[in-house]
């Protein structure tokens, strides 16, 4: 939306005051230095207000009904090519529900500890588990036996269900286990059986009181910066996120589109989006069991996908690689981003190379159960291309300056602190860092550098854990970042801080190079320098193969800044 186009007033009830006009273009009260939505969501797609309602009620009441339940797809397996309609889906979800109830004894309130790859069962398990009223939480992986136990450990988990190449890694918890698939050898109990058995017997599941101010989720943050913690996500979080999801979507057009899922359903993005949100909207999604860039080029073109939710890394190759190989990418019609910032330069180029591609960016955290901001149009998109949108209804924001701790009008950097109905309950067992994060009045301290425009547009800076500081200046990573990958032989790059006695912090980037290419570091500092102000330059370059990321793409700095304190070390 341009300047010249006025926004609706937007009005806000203050307790013990009249009601109020805020800025009618940014959403910004002077008087309280809140920044408020400026869209609205309508009768249409309210959020529900019954207090007993729960996220797998929600999900499978939104769920087609008659023939078109039974031909609709769900899910496709893009390896395999297996698919389940929704009513199979259904089906499934009840049968499993009833397993796990009647013959596995988990009750309201046990912890489900979920270890496995994107599956066609993925679902399944979790809306099986929630619809008794336990609690679920997930993993990823790649993790450690370590942190596997840690996991366990800290949730509480009664129960764990794991795909078999994964079982070894439970082992040392004790927990008792059941398998997502049947195992080739063994006699262990698998969620397949469970389901076929309690299809054949019809076990009837009790009703579990349940009500959205329960616990259905307790998510473990990615531990970028420092430890992890699980993050306790209500069954409110869950149904409000899949509302706001369900607006921004716009359902009744997208009902015939085909989603590709590669983002991995244990994260809050895949889980949210994929695993939960599009069901309730009657869409079909192709799975990848994990990302494969060919693999992900190969399922566009069989399946004629429409709609990708991806992560920067994957928008970055998309404009990097496909110049390289033969692809059809003409049925692709939308592309959302998040979970990391994507910068400028990267969307310039993606816009440039695939004008047909509306491309748009979204914000949110684990912590606000996925949601938070949103591109809500092309036009947006195409206007502010380093815009995270705008403010999803129902939520309002500040602009925190940290040394002051006041408000700050448009245009001026600050923290960025979020209220809204999908904001966690809590970190689990960690009341002090839950009082350090959401304060008394119910604001989250998201951690990110940010600031508004005079339209009410949300551009995320950086983390203010991750930015360095230089002889008393501070240098966001991500700008510097941008500059790297817009030269043509940098395939990626990651900048971190290095401790220095003179200066207090460095800049320092890993590179990952293009092949062929004999780009040095001399080069490299050159090219940074070359455009910034003196206080932000590159001081040392690392090279890498390839940058560490987190399941949702974000840089895995810490990885790096011990990586470049042991290469210090070996050298003296």
């Amino acid at each position: 939306m341009s300047g010249e186009e006025a926004w609706p007033s937007v009005l806000e009830e203050e307790p013990g005051n009249s009601r109020k006009v805020v800025d009618n273009r940014s959403g910004y009260d002077s008087d309280t230095g809140i920044y408020h939505a400026l869209h609205k969501l309508g009768d249409n797609h309210a959020i529900p207000t019954r207090l007993d309602l729960d996220t797998a009620t929600f999900v499978l009441s939104q769920f087609p009904q008659g023939e078109l339940a039974e031909s609709r797809v769900a899910f496709v397996d893009s390896a395999t090519e297996q698919h389940i309609t929704y009513a199979q889906l259904h089906r499934s979800i009840n049968s499993l529900a009833s397993g796990l109830y009647h013959g596995v004894g988990i009750r309201k309130g046990d912890v489900v500890f979920v270890l496995s790859q994107n599956s066609i069962l993925y679902s399944t398990i979790c809306l099986g588990v929630l619809s008794i009223g336990a609690i679920l939480t997930t993993a990823n992986p790649l993790n450690t036996k370590k942190e596997i136990s840690k996991q366990v450990r800290d949730s509480g988990a009664k129960l764990a269900i794991s795909a078999p190449e994964e079982l070894h890694k439970l082992a040392p918890t004790g927990v008792p286990t059941i398998l997502t698939s049947r195992p080739s050898e063994g006699d262990m109990l698998s969620v397949e059986e469970l389901i076929e058995c309690c299809s054949i017997h019809s076990l009837e599941l009790p009703q579990v009181p349940a009500a959205q101010s329960d616990t259905a989720a307790i998510l473990y943050s990615s531990g970028t910066t420092g430890t992890s913690k699980g993050v306790i996500l209500t069954h409110s979080n869950f149904i409000s996120t899949m509302t706001l999801l369900k607006w921004s979507v716009d359902a009744s057009s997208a009902q015939d589109d085909i989603f590709l899922c590669f983002i991995p359903i244990f994260h809050i993005y895949g889980l949210a989006f994929f695993g939960l949100g599009l069901l309730t909207m009657g869409i079909t999604t192709v799975l990848m069991q994990k990302f494969d860039f060919q693999g992900m080029l190969e399922a566009i073109q069989e399946y004629k996908v429409s709609n990708i939710p991806a992560v920067p890394p994957v928008i970055l190759g998309l404009v990097k690689y496909t110049s390289k190989v033969r692809c059809d990418l003409s049925s692709l019609r939308r592309v959302s981003t998040g979970a990391a910032p994507l910068c400028k330069e990267v969307s310039d180029d993606f816009r440039q190379r695939f004008p047909w591609i509306e491309l748009r960016q979204g914000y949110g955290l684990t912590e606000s159960c996925g949601a938070a901001t949103f591109l809500v149009s092309h036009k947006e998109a195409k206007v502010r291309p380093s815009s995270c949108g705008l403010l999803l209804p129902s939520f309002c924001a500040k602009v925190v300056d940290n040394e002051t701790g006041k408000s700050l009008p448009p245009r001026k950097e600050g923290e960025l602190w979020l209220k809204g109905p999908t904001i966690m309950k809590g970190y689990l067992g960690n009341s002090e860092a839950t009082a350090a994060t959401v304060d008394s009045e119910g604001w989250l301290r998201t951690g990110d550098l940010c600031y508004f425009d005079e339209d009410g547009f949300v551009y995320i800076v950086d983390r203010i854990k991750e930015l360095i500081k230089h002889n008393g200046y501070q240098v966001a990573p991500a700008e510097l970042e941008a500059i790297l990958l817009s030269h043509p032989s940098i395939l990626d790059a990651a900048v971190i801080p290095v401790e220095d006695d003179e200066t207090g912090q460095i800049p320092m980037a890993y590179v990952v190079r293009a092949a062929g290419s004999d780009l040095n570091e001399d080069q490299v500092i050159q090219f940074v320098a070359n455009q910034v102000a003196p206080y932000k330059k590159v001081r040392r370059v690392g090279f890498i193969r390839a940058i560490p990321r987190s399941a949702a793409g974000k840089i895995l700095r810490k990885d790096l800044v011990a990586q470049s304190k042991q290469q210090l070390i070996s050298k003296l």
